[in-house]
Formats: structure tokens, C-alpha cells, sequence
């Protein structure tokens, strides 16, 4: 018997007695059960704990044999389920003690799929990933942040949460393994990046197209009209909803201070703090690489609003570099530090290494200049985003020696208002590091940056 008709037929069994379906783990319990694979390996394959599988599977065991009237456990389940079927399909018998509740869907065909259709139709969620990028199980060590994510998100039922970071950083890979672990606590999942929308009315009825069929049908000229009495907010409270909003910055004026918004997405931070304040069970999840000013603001009026601002990998990086092949193991963790554990500057680098010194991170790491190559482009992108009383304050962060107290405004800044400001955008820009020592704050650059800032300021000198 095959496995997927196994599912199918424990699928409806269970649906029949508890009007639930079989939940993502589960059916990949049964089917490394019935492949005899261990809970280890399901955990694995899965991304969760073997204790927490283990917990799930002898649930599961204790609801089918409550079915089956007969003790399920892991050795026995796929014989179990296959003598069942046989028994459906061949004698009609009861299951155990217990009423055949599935007898009327297997003597009639047509009457199993009208049903089926029909509380496929009622229950199933709808999952629209058809933008998020394929699923990679090769997640670097960030099981603080998932642990983090999930808690904001599935127990305190945060509104907005907010993943920050530089490009390369692994924003997007992350949100992507979060979803795989909590899209079956949700009635609607949709992933959409900004840049395939050039304005807020074309987002947002994108956003109705998928959520609000029903509105659609009942009145077509909605979707011509986003300002027809609609709101997100009537979705985001009839259903559990999760979106993923990916490449927010695209949304932000360059050149300008963090915050103003293009004039195609004027309305975006109201539209942002309604979600906010407003109650209901979704969740709005943004992928960006600054930090809008609504979201900072909502922060401080409730927790309803979190921002994670995502960080280099550390010394979980060194897995990075072992499946590049990389050599001289005691030279890693200066190399992770040189490049701030970001996994895509890491592998770029690591590509450097291979190409021009065998392998050999000592000797790639004997050159004192902090060498930049494929990694100068990101950064630009960064870079010309800056508002001119950014790069003057990047300039001089890149000139100093040592951190920064925040007390020591540059004498190239005439305004505090000015300093303050641009500080403040640059940390919500993720472009500068903070520091606290005996309740004072001191700024300083990463060395990937720093080095960017000092080649840009000595090309433009010699011109």
C-alpha cells in the first residue's frame, strides 16, 4: 500500500471522529513510521526536537488506537492501517468497539468525493508561497531567534513583527524556516515582496484578491477600488492570517532620513499602525533592512508590535566555512570576526580564499587590508540609501580608532538635532554598532563597513 493513500485514509478516519485534520508533523510521523525511519530522523528532517517528536507520535498513537480499538505503536501502525484499509475495502467490519465511521464514505464513491470536496473546501488552509523562496533546511544555528519568533508570535499573538538587517544577513531564510514550523497554526499564509508592487493601492489589492475571494464575487468592483469600504483588517480578524512582507525598504525614500515613505506608499505607516492597534489573531511579518518609524513608535506603545534585528552568526559560522572546505581551522573564528559572521560575505569570501589561495585561510588573512571584492556592491546598495548627514557621520566613525561616546559630536555637525538624527537613522539602518559601558552609549562601525567608507572617501579624494 502506498504511503500517500495511508495518509489519506487515516487522514479522513481522524476527520470523521474529531472534525480535524492530520496536522503537518504528524503526517510526517506516519510517514517515517511507515518508511521505518526513526523519531531522530523525523526530528531532523522536521527541524524540531527528537523529545518533542517522540511527545507528538505517542499522542497520536493514543488517538488511533482509541479509533482502532487496539494498541498503536510504532512498530505496529503500518500493519495496522494496511489490515484496516483492507478491511474497509473488503468486509465493511467495525473498528474494534467502535462504530465504522468511515463505512458510508468507502460503500459510496461519489458521496466520498462530494464530502471530501467539500470540507476541503471549508477547512483546508490557504497557503499562497508561490514568492518565498524554495524551502532550505540548511539553517545556520539560529535557534535563539526561531525560539524568539515563535514565542512573539504563537503565544504573546504579536500583530507586526519586524526581522532587520543587512542584506546577506539571512533575514529572508529564517522567515522562511518560521514558517514551515508554525504554518499550521495559521487559516491563511501569503509571502509577497514589495518589489513586484510599485504602489500601495497595487499591494493591497493583491492582499484582497487572496484573502477576500468571497468579496471579490460579491462585489467585483472592489478589486478596482481599494478605498471602497474594504478593510485588511475585516481578513485579518475572520481569519488566523499570516503575511510575509518581504523587501519593505523598497517602500522608503533613499537619501532621505529612515522614515519618509515614496510618494507611491504615502499611506503605508497608517495602514501599519492600524494593523497594530487594532485587535485580531494575524500577523504582519516584515522582512527589511531599516526599521520603519511606525513600527519603532507602536513598539513603545504596546506589545502587540517586535522587532528582531538580526545579527552575524558568530562562532556558529565555522559550519559555514567546514562545508566550504576550508583550511587552518584555528584561523576561522578571525575570519568570522573580520566579516561579522555574515553568511553571505562569508561566502563570498570563502569563494576568494578557494580561487586565489588554495583553501588557505591563513594565508588570505596574512594581507592586513581587509579585502572586500563581490562583497563592495551590498554594501553600496546600502550605502547610497544615506542621507548626506549620514555619510558625514559614517566618514567619521570610519576614521576613528576606537568606539565612540555619543557625547563626542563631530565638529563637522553645526546642529544637534542634525548628529542625533542621524544616528538614530543609522541604527535603524543597522549601519552602526552600539555599545553601552557605565549607562553610556559608544557608536562604532563593523569592519566590513569601515573599510567600504574608508575606500569611498580616499577614491573620492583623488578625483
Amino acid at each position: 500500500m502506498e504511503i500517500q493513500e495511508a495518509l489519506k485514509w487515516t487522514d479522513d478516519l481522524i476527520f470523521a471522529k474529531t472534525g480535524k485534520h492530520l496536522d503537518s508533523l504528524q503526517r510526517a510521523i506516519l510517514e517515517g513510521t511507515w518508511e521505518f525511519r526513526g523519531y531522530k530522523d523525523i526530528a531532523d528532517n522536521y527541524h524540531c526536537s527528537p523529545d518533542h517528536v517522540r511527545k507528538m507520535a505517542s499522542e497520536l498513537w493514543e488517538l488511533l488506537s482509541d479509533l482502532f480499538g487496539e494498541d498503536v505503536k510504532k512498530k505496529n501502525v503500518r500493519s495496522l492501517v494496511e489490515n484496516k484499509v483492507f478491511s474497509y475495502f473488503n468486509n465493511g467490519v467495525q473498528i474494534g468497539n467502535h462504530i465504522n465511521v468511515c463505512s458510508d464514505l468507502y460503500n459510496n464513491p461519489k458521496t466520498t468525493k462530494e464530502r471530501s470536496h467539500s470540507s476541503s473546501n471549508e477547512s483546508q488552509p490557504r497557503h499562497d508561497l508561490s514568492e518565498a523562496p524554495e524551502y532550505n533546511n540548511c539553517l545556520y544555528n539560529r535557534t535563539d531567534e526561531l525560539t524568539t519568533l515563535k514565542q512573539w508570535i504563537l503565544t504573546e499573538n504579536s500583530r507586526i513583527v519586524t526581522i532587520t538587517g543587512l542584506s546577506g544577513i539571512g533575514k529572508t531564510t529564517l522567515a522562511r524556516q518560521l514558517v514551515e514550523q508554525i504554518r499550521d497554526n495559521f487559516d491563511c499564509i501569503l509571502w509577497r515582496t514589495h518589489r513586484k508592487f510599485p504602489t500601495l493601492n497595487a499591494l493591497k489589492t493583491n492582499l484582497i484578491e487572496f484573502f477576500s475571494p468571497t468579496h471579490k464575487s460579491e462585489n467585483p468592483s472592489i478589486i478596482n477600488d481599494v478605498d471602497s469600504g474594504y478593510s485588511i483588517l475585516d481578513d485579518l480578524r475572520s481569519h488566523r492570517c499570516l503575511i510575509i512582507l518581504d523587501d519593505f525598504q523598497d517602500t522608503l525614500t533613499p537619501r532621505q532620513f529612515v522614515g519618509n515613505y515614496l510618494p507611491e506608499y504615502e499611506n503605508y505607516g497608517k495602514l501599519l499602525t492600524e494593523i497594530g492597534r487594532a485587535p485580531h489573531n494575524s500577523c504582519l511579518l516584515l522582512l527589511s533592512w531599516e526599521q520603519p518609524i511606525e513600527i519603532a513608535n507602536l513598539e513603545t506603545e504596546n506589545r502587540y508590535c517586535k522587532t528582531l534585528q538580526l545579527q552575524g552568526l558568530g562562532q556558529a559560522a565555522t559550519q559555514l566555512l567546514a562545508e566550504r572546505k576550508l583550511t587552518d581551522q584555528q584561523k576561522w573564528p578571525e575570519l568570522i570576526q573580520r566579516y561579522s559572521g555574515n553568511p553571505l560575505w562569508l561566502n563570498i569570501i570563502a569563494s576568494t580564499i578557494k580561487d586565489l589561495f588554495n583553501d588557505r585561510v591563513e594565508q588570505f588573512l596574512s594581507y592586513k587590508t581587509l579585502f572586500l571584492g563581490d562583497i563592495e556592491p551590498l554594501i553600496k546598495q546600502h550605502y547610497q540609501r544615506l542621507s548626506e548627514a549620514e555619510q558625514l557621520l559614517m566618514l567619521w566613525l570610519a576614521n576613528q580608532d576606537q568606539t565612540v561616546n555619543i557625547l563626542s559630536k563631530p565638529i563637522e555637525f553645526s546642529s544637534d538635532t542634525d548628529f542625533l538624527r542621524a544616528i538614530q537613522s543609522l541604527k535603524k539602518r543597522g549601519l552602526i554598532q552600539q555599545a553601552r559601558n557605565n549607562k553610556e552609549s559608544y557608536w562604532s562601525l563593523e569592519p566590513v563597513i569601515k573599510e567600504y567608507v574608508k575606500t569611498q572617501s580616499s577614491s573620492h579624494s583623488k578625483r
